[in-house]
């Protein structure tokens, strides 16, 4: 199984990453939130990757972190109805930190609003995932015991109930999340929703 690829990124665009290793040109599936940390073009990159073998397709998608692509394997493998390429837009429009928030708030309004993803699948996400991120059940393959340990430093619904403010003050929910991260990022898992919302709001 490839865990990671490691060479000189080529191209990329918001979805796609095209890495060349030992003269080899490997192209990746990746999510909006793993583009924005991409480097140039022509510089070293690393990715964490997870393949997928079909009988009419291989496919490597990759991810800047270990704990996106973890996230990634529990939505394929755990949650029914839910493929990499929905799973790919999920991770587009909100981060693991909002997802996982939204899942221990039971947020399925806030998880409806991800393409792909309607009430009745929002619902399962939310059964399916919430005792295996937070109550310590067994994770799908070889998943990092950092999701799990992450998944008790943030307060389980400041992230969410932040980026939901945001919404409904008029942003767009990618832009929202974004924003959330990097009052994430500024202030700290311990910062509360209005903490998160005025950081945000003063960018």
């Amino acid at each position: 199984m490839i865990v990671g690829i490691k060479g000189i990124l080529a191209r990329s665009t918001p979805l796609s990453a095209v890495v060349e290793a030992g003269g080899l040109f490997y192209e990746l599936s990746i999510p909006v939130t793993t583009a924005e940390k991409l480097p140039k073009n022509g510089s070293e990159v690393f990715l964490h990757t997870h393949a997928v073998y079909r009988e009419d397709s291989q496919t490597l998608y990759g991810f800047a972190t270990a704990y996106d692509r973890d996230f990634f394997k529990l939505l394929v493998e755990k949650v029914s109805g839910i493929g990499p390429k929905i799973a790919i837009n999920i991770l587009s429009r909100m981060s693991v930190d909002t997802l996982k928030s939204a899942i221990s708030a039971g947020d399925v309004s806030m998880l409806s609003k991800c393409p792909g993803i309607g009430k009745k699948t929002a619902e399962r996400i939310v059964v399916e995932l919430r005792d295996v991120l937070f109550k310590g059940g067994a994770m799908a393959g070889d998943a990092s015991e950092a999701l799990l340990s992450a998944s008790q430093a943030a307060q389980p619904t400041a992230v969410s109930d932040a980026v939901a403010t945001l919404v409904a003050l008029g942003y767009k929910l990618p832009d929202a999340d974004k924003a959330v991260r990097k009052s994430l990022e500024k202030l700290g898992s311990q910062a509360s929703t209005e903490e998160l919302v005025k950081a945000a709001l003063s960018r």
